[in-house]
């Protein structure tokens, strides 16, 4: 199997690096990636991280994105001992507390938490579904 990446383009990719770690030229003020909510919007189930830190396949569903914020017993169920099995957090940003517990798909939080506002107008079908005005 050979794969061919055809969309490489060496700025765009720096630019997206660096916007990402917070440290990118961007015109808004105090800008900053929130991991939360990217990791609630697009990987709401928590495959892809499952996929990548087998650390913390014990968790399911949306609380991967925050296993720190687990409590004792519900990372003792996943066979997670922060600190020791999986990392404590090097920094928690104050501007992700209002994600932490949410859920994708705006379904309630068991502790009664709303989730992400849902955009049906987003993704690709926004872009190439509607009718065009002619």
């Amino acid at each position: 199997l050979c794969v061919l990446k055809v969309d490489y383009d060496v700025c765009s990719n720096y630019g997206n690096w660096l916007y990402s770690a917070g440290i990118g030229n961007d015109p808004r003020d105090n800008r900053k990636f929130n991991m939360i909510k990217q990791g609630l919007d697009y990987d709401g189930s928590g495959d892809y991280v499952r996929l990548w830190v087998p650390e913390l396949q014990g968790i399911k569903g949306a609380d991967i994105h925050t296993p720190w914020a687990l409590s004792s017993a519900a990372l003792s169920q996943a066979g997670v001992t922060l600190g020791e099995t999986y990392p404590q957090p090097v920094v928690t940003a104050p501007e992700w507390s209002r994600h932490i517990h949410q859920r994708p798909g705006g379904s309630p939080h068991p502790r009664g938490r709303r989730g992400p506002a849902q955009h049906k107008d987003r993704g690709i079908d926004f872009y190439f579904s509607r009718k065009k005005d002619a």
